[in-house]
């Protein structure tokens, strides 16, 4: 296998997102989930996105997903204002240059691992670039399960196969929304070591939305997010700092006691 570490140097921002902001209902039962948020994601690069209940944390990844729309402000995926983008044109940006892992395998139960891993390119009508999915299928650990149903399939290697299925056309972007909220510790820290190695080794870019101190502790950098807004970054984060920053912001939302 390849073993060498991708770094990103001087690329443009894969995912970035300025003054952006996001507002449920109106009036006075208005919900500001995004508020004027200003943050760049770096190419190459494996970023968590974490944040108190309600921070806005979900809200900003299916923003700059193409999943859900802005109330105003810009998000970009590359050079590309996703915002800007009517439904067919999200459609196949979501399709070409977006990839999708959630806490759900959402894997269809009738096909082996290997027809799920291509799914992405059978509904494209693409090739399949055989190299690189044998690259997948080594990197994940697949190789032995290929053949197997996700009924005949662990937790941890369901996820597995959403990865390789999310990785397979080469997107700009994946997109991890709580990758391990489904799975046991041990499981969960082999997904997320994978996530870090689809990063360094095959030069991917993940932004994964947690809730997890131990999990985001597997990122290059944290983006602490607060009532909607960018709080804080921590670089080369480990679950200790990542503590202390979560500490951070729950003190700021106590109540001043007189």
């Amino acid at each position: 296998m390849d073993t060498t570490v991708y770094r990103p140097v001087d690329l443009p921002p894969a995912s970035s997102a300025r003054a952006l902001t996001k507002v449920y209902g109106r009036g006075a039962a208005a919900v500001h989930a995004l508020d004027g948020v200003d943050v760049d994601f770096a190419a190459g690069a494996f970023t968590a996105i974490m944040g108190p209940s309600g921070s806005g944390k979900s809200t900003l990844m299916h923003v700059l997903a193409g999943l859900d729309q802005a109330t105003s402000g810009t998000a970009r995926l590359g050079d590309t204002e996703i915002t800007a983008l009517g439904d067919d044109a999200l459609t196949r940006l979501r399709r070409d240059r977006v990839g999708f892992v959630f806490q759900s395998f959402n894997l269809l139960p009738m096909f082996t691992a290997e027809q799920n891993i291509l799914l992405p390119l059978e509904l494209a009508g693409a090739p399949v670039d055989r190299e690189w999915f044998d690259t997948l299928v080594e990197t994940l650990g697949l190789g032995q399960r290929l053949t197997h149903r996700p009924s005949e399939l662990s937790g941890g290697q369901q996820q597995r196969v959403a990865i390789a299925r999310a990785l397979i056309a080469r997107p700009d972007v994946v997109f991890a929304d709580e990758p391990t909220g489904n799975l046991d510790s041990r499981s969960g820290a082999e997904v997320l070591s994978f996530l870090r190695r689809s990063v360094r080794e095959l030069g991917r870019t993940i932004i994964m939305v947690t809730h997890d101190p131990t999990a985001a502790a597997y990122a290059d950098r944290v983006v602490m997010l607060a009532d909607g807004r960018i709080a804080g970054d921590i670089d080369d984060p480990t679950p200790e700092s990542v503590l202390m920053g979560l500490d951070a912001l729950r003190a700021l939302d106590q109540p001043v006691v007189r």
